[in-house]
């Protein structure tokens, strides 16, 4: 689990009608440091000259920075000048290496561009001030072409992105002696022909396209490359540029040791999305600083440098599987509830249970479905640990009372009342549940109990439910927050696809339901929460605001998991961070295979010390839990904050 935060100074670089050599773009930048300077190489597309570039000419510029935030333009630094590039110099990559920095850059040969005229040049400079060479390094066609910082078993290792525009393009590793040996087109001859044994395949899809990103990062655990990856690339869906990452083998690059499961970082913001080439994030750098956070340059919509940052030890624990899996702890005896057949309100599933903490006792009131699918309430008593069931009634405790959960249409079809969330409020329990008569749209319920009749089992006294959302809106997933907004009680709620707030006075609704959706996140484009998202339970208040568990589905095979945000304590509807990767994905038998096959589903959550219990329906059939440490998920939520990293702002 990591997070990924953008520089709150995006764009850093933009173009400038003061200059034609830029007024179009400047973009995909690549960051070197030199003393305590940041200089950053990036590509300037300046306007069309009809009798030398009809279609803009690029060069490579640089600008810099004591910050690493505010940058001063410096001019250019790699023109087109030589056969090989005279239709533009684009993308640089940068890297200093045994006393020069070495600048890898895609070389246009000429007009109309093609495979056959699209190389790798490269410029080697001292000083970052001129440009003591240049070369034409591959004789094939390729881009992003980027040096490792230092030899890999005495070897000097480069990794590029070979038939780029000749698909299917390929990653590779490329090791030689001598630096020279890179613009000598009998190595290339003799690297190409072995090509299958120096590439590496991060392709989920034959649709998909990828290209090399920055430079290689050296990590106790590899070597990180950055990548470009690009789905539907080729047809097949929509188009989506992502950036994701590799983790390489430390003695053998060609190895693959660890990788993100999808992007890390897609088009959201205005300047990511609309620009010379609309919804682009090309990662073409990085830079790591002592404090473990990595910066990673990107372009945006082909035509601003902008900035993102993780925390590394985070985003390698997420890329290395079993660190990955190990950070939610499943309890052992999971499933922890599951249908009981001669149970005729229970006998199909029992799943998505809300919870609540009394006196430090965890309690669930979850979904039982029968037979004839009507769904209705159990309840359960956990042990302290919140991990075994110590009481469970024979009988529901909630069933459905009101006209618009009875059961209309098809007898067999679903209705009733479902997912309950259950938040504690002074001496009252409110219960919001999904309440569905099978014909209508599902819509959002609340009750309430004091918790002395609640414990005293007196469920007889569960207040009448009343209607919260609109008819004929697909509205689900509400719950109260448990503490006020100022004056305001806060109710979120699903409105679609999105995650919704409002704000209001008063919990009752005869005069009037929900009328407002204060967006506070939906989903993101390509990345495993794509198609929808859903609040799960009712967020913990934590030293560093609301944590908050949200469920979110993916397009592909609509699998359901589960992700985090952290939202601010005063103002909730502020999200301060969301994580990058789900916490919890279906991997056990139970969670891939049930009435709905690949789901994590949550609906309730409480905190015991630093004991972080999650309860998860599993396929919508039976109830599991998984533990967090409360310390290591906020460390991870909040790593600016916690571990005294260096923020932007």
């Amino acid at each position: 689990m990591f997070i990924v935060k953008r520089n709150p100074k995006n764009p850093i670089l933009a173009p400038s009608d003061e200059d034609a050599g830029e007024a179009q773009g400047t973009f995909n930048g690549c960051p070197v440091k030199l003393g305590q300077s940041t200089y950053l190489l990036y590509r300037a597309f300046g306007n069309p000259d009809p009798l030398s570039a009809p279609s803009g000419l690029s060069t490579i510029n640089i600008a810099v920075s004591d910050n690493g935030n505010d940058f001063s333009k410096r001019g250019r630094i790699i023109s087109p000048d030589q056969p090989w590039d005279k239709a533009g110099c684009e993308d640089p990559r940068a890297t200093f290496f045994e006393g020069r920095c070495v600048i890898f850059y895609t070389a246009l040969g000429g007009y109309p561009f093609s495979a056959r005229n699209i190389r790798v040049g490269v410029a080697l400079s001292r000083d970052l001030k001129t440009v003591d060479e240049k070369h034409l390094v591959t004789p094939f066609n390729a881009k992003a072409m980027a040096l490792f910082p230092e030899r890999v078993n005495g070897k000097i290792t480069a990794v590029v992105t070979v038939h780029t525009d000749e698909p299917p393009s390929r990653i590779a590793i490329v090791q030689c002696d001598k630096l020279e040996d890179l613009w000598d087109e009998g190595f290339w001859e003799r690297w190409h022909k072995g090509l299958s044994g120096h590439t590496l395949n991060p392709l989920r899809s034959e649709r998909d396209h990828i290209e090399v990103g920055a430079p290689p990062i050296k990590t106790k655990d590899g070597w990180l490359l950055i990548h470009s990856y690009m789905q539907n690339y080729f047809g097949g869906g929509e188009k989506i540029f992502g950036v994701e990452a590799l983790l390489l083998d430390m003695d053998d690059p060609h190895v693959i040791v660890g990788r993100t499961k999808g992007p890390i970082l897609v088009p959201e913001e205005l300047y990511e999305r609309y620009g010379l080439i609309k919804n682009i994030v090309f990662p073409s750098g990085a830079l790591l600083e002592e404090s473990g956070r990595l910066d990673i340059y990107y372009g945006a919509a082909d035509s601003v440098c902008a900035s993102a940052s993780l925390y590394l030890p985070d985003l390698l624990d997420a890329m290395i599987p079993e660190r990955s899996e190990a950070f939610a702890k499943r309890a052992k005896d999971n499933p922890l509830i599951s249908p009981v057949p001669t149970h005729a309100w229970e006998e199909k599933a029992t799943f998505n249970a809300g919870a609540v903490d009394i006196d430090g006792t965890p309690y669930l009131l979850y979904r039982a479905m029968s037979g004839d699918n009507t769904s209705v309430l159990g309840y359960a008593r956990m042990s302290k640990d919140g991990l075994t069931v110590e009481e469970r009634l024979s009988e529901p405790v909630y069933v459905p009372r009101a006209d618009f959960e009875q059961k209309l249409g098809n007898r067999n079809g679903n209705s009733g009342c479902e997912d309950p969330r259950i938040s504690k409020i002074g001496d009252t329990l409110y219960m919001g549940y999904t309440a569905y008569d099978g014909v209508h749209a599902p819509r959002a319920a609340l009750t309430s109990i004091s918790v002395a009749d609640f414990l005293a089992k007196r469920f007889e006294r569960f207040a009448m439910p009343q209607l919260v959302t609109p008819d004929a809106i697909d509205d689900k997933d509400m719950f109260v927050l448990p503490e006020k907004v100022g004056d305001n009680y806060c109710i979120f709620h699903r409105v679609g696809s999105q995650i919704c707030v409002d704000l209001r006075t008063s919990l009752d609704f005869s005069k009037g339901r929900i009328e407002r959706c204060i967006e506070l996140f939906g989903p993101r484009r390509g990345m495993w929460d794509d198609l929808k998202v859903g609040a799960s339970g009712v967020p913990v208040l934590t030293k560093m605001g609301w944590l908050f568990i949200y469920h979110g589905v993916s397009s592909t095979r609509k699998t359901y998991r589960l992700g985090a945000a952290l939202l601010d304590k005063d103002d909730p509807t502020r999200v301060l961070a969301r994580t990058a990767g789900p916490i919890l994905e279906p991997v056990k038998q139970d969670e891939l295979e049930g009435q709905v096959p690949r789901v994590v589903f949550s609906c309730g959550m409480v905190a015991h010390g630093d004991s972080l219990i999650v309860y998860y329906g599993a396929a919508d059939s039976v109830i599991s839990a998984a533990t967090y440490s409360m310390k290591e998920f906020l460390a991870k939520l909040a790593p600016e904050a916690l571990r005294g990293i260096d923020d932007h702002e």
